[in-house]
């Protein structure tokens, strides 16, 4: 029978045991990265997962252009709709009934002649009013008798003009839609985002008007065409504007890909429509030697004016730095948290401003302490790829994030801009664009007026009726959209 040896650790050579011993180190080493590398692949793969359900969503809803603005999933704890109770409750509106020579007609609502509960006769014992405003169903159709003769001069051919004519035409084109019905197609078609068939429609069930969709193309065509004074006073306006706040969004002209631009001043908002995003045709209307300040997103093309004061959009990075404090785990967290809490502070200081708690020279005084604060931070290099692609965009334009604080009638965000083209972007859900450049050029100066008119507090329904009123006519002054300064 064989004998058992049994293993002898004195009778291995020490050689062999330091041997084993990092043989065993080297084991655990490889266990502990295993691990590591396990849980990093559990990372990636849920990040993986994430982005393609993002990624998934963001095709659905490119293939869903008309589909209505998503704001994301509800939030967890909403708010508590309806009015607030104690001192926020806020007051009851009621409509205020109109002056006594506002009333077209008076009408009676009588005593009935018995009582309705038991039959007993009634005793009046006072008049009460209601006031109702309601719309007009029958359109109001009025009958110009044109005068018409000639000069015992010259011989040449005269007819009379009346001031609520739009039009010298006679003969087939006798007929004709009033001045602000063409203004409310105007109004409803760039306004309202309602589109041309939709727009005959609304004159069909309403008022009973009968329009084509044709006719309600050539009324905004000609429309535009009589506000070209009015769109140069606010193109004028914008040029010698101190303060400016562009943005673009994405356009279709003929079926093709083109841009909007809108430009938004102290007291008007114009804009274009061109087949590039690229400021050129800012250019072209402000001059590349324009000097103001110009509050603006991080899109490059807006650098090229180099004599004007900046403002990068602090609403922009700060999206930009959530999205990436969102996407960080452990300590790759704390960059993007200071560059939150730097912007926000800033901002806040400016809201104390405005409320009068803090005064234009201390914040004049603060913005080099946040410019210095910045610095440090976006100085270091990064390890994160992302983060340093944020540095390096953060320190191309270090002196133009906090303009706000020197410049405190500067706002810190473009907020503005966006405002000017989201009616826009919903006009563009709705019909798309334009058909032709003719009607991209009409587009840009109607929403130009229009904007500009609510900007100033006037009805730019009224507005658009007087300048169709006035043109070519004698009797009536061209109205004027902007004051003088």
């Amino acid at each position: 029978m064989a004998s058992i040896k049994v293993f002898d650790p004195v009778s291995v050579p020490l050689c062999v045991l330091e041997e084993l011993q990092q043989l065993r180190a080297q084991v655990e080493q490889l266990r502990q990265e295993n691990e590591r590398l396990r849980q990093e692949n559990e990372r990636l793969r849920r990040e993986l997962d994430e982005a393609r359900a993002s990624l998934d969503q963001a095709q659905r809803q490119s293939k869903r252009q008309a589909a209505p603005f998503s704001k994301g999933p509800p939030k967890p704890q909403p708010k508590t709709p309806g009015r607030k109770a104690g001192q926020a409750h806020g007051r009851h509106g009621h409509r205020l009934p109109p002056g006594p020579t506002a009333v077209d007609e008076v009408l009676e609502a009588p005593l009935p002649e018995a009582c309705p509960q038991c039959g007993g006769s009634l005793r009046e014992t006072e008049v009460a009013t209601q006031y109702q405003t309601e719309i007009p169903r029958r359109p109001l159709i009025r009958r110009f008798n044109v005068h018409v003769g000639c000069c015992c001069g010259c011989g040449r051919r005269v007819q009379g003009r009346h001031p609520l004519q739009t039009s010298d035409a006679l003969g087939a084109a006798a007929s004709q839609i009033g001045p602000d019905a063409q203004a409310a197609v105007v109004a409803l078609n760039k306004t309202f985002g309602l589109s041309h068939i939709k727009v005959t429609a609304v004159f069909h069930a309403l008022f009973g008007i009968t329009l084509t969709r044709g006719a309600s193309a050539q009324i905004v065509l000609r429309a535009a065409d009589r506000l070209g004074p009015a769109d140069r006073e606010v193109r004028e306006e914008i040029k010698s504007a101190p303060c400016l706040t562009p943005d673009e969004t994405g356009w279709r002209v003929a079926g093709r890909s083109a841009w909007l631009h809108a430009w938004v001043a102290e007291r008007a908002t114009a804009y274009a429509i061109d087949p590039h995003r690229k400021a050129d045709v800012l250019e072209r209307l402000i001059g590349i030697e324009w000097s103001g300040k110009m509050v603006h997103d991080g899109f490059a093309s807006y650098d090229r004016f180099q004599a004007a004061t900046h403002q990068q959009c602090l609403g922009h990075v700060l999206r930009r730095v959530r999205d990436l404090e969102a996407q960080a785990t452990r300590g790759a967290v704390h960059y993007p948290r200071k560059l939150i809490a730097l912007f926000t502070e800033a901002i806040h200081l400016r809201n104390r401003y405005k409320k009068g708690e803090v005064s234009a020279e201390q914040l004049r005084q603060a913005r080099q302490e946040f410019d210095r604060r910045l610095s440090d931070l976006v100085r270091p290099a990064r390890e994160v790829p992302a983060y340093e692609t944020l540095s390096a965009h953060l320190r191309r334009h270090l002196d133009e994030w906090f303009t706000f604080l020197s410049h405190p009638e500067v706002e810190p965000t473009n907020w503005e801009g966006e405002r000017a083209i989201r009616p826009a972007v919903v006009n563009r859900k709705v019909w798309g664009g334009n058909r032709t450049w003719a009607g991209a050029r009409a587009q840009e100066v109607l929403m130009s007026v229009l904007e500009t008119c609510r900007r100033a507090g006037r009805s730019g329904l009224e507005f658009v009726s007087q300048t169709l009123r006035a043109f070519g006519n004698p009797l009536l002054p061209r109205p004027i959209l902007l004051t003088p300064r």
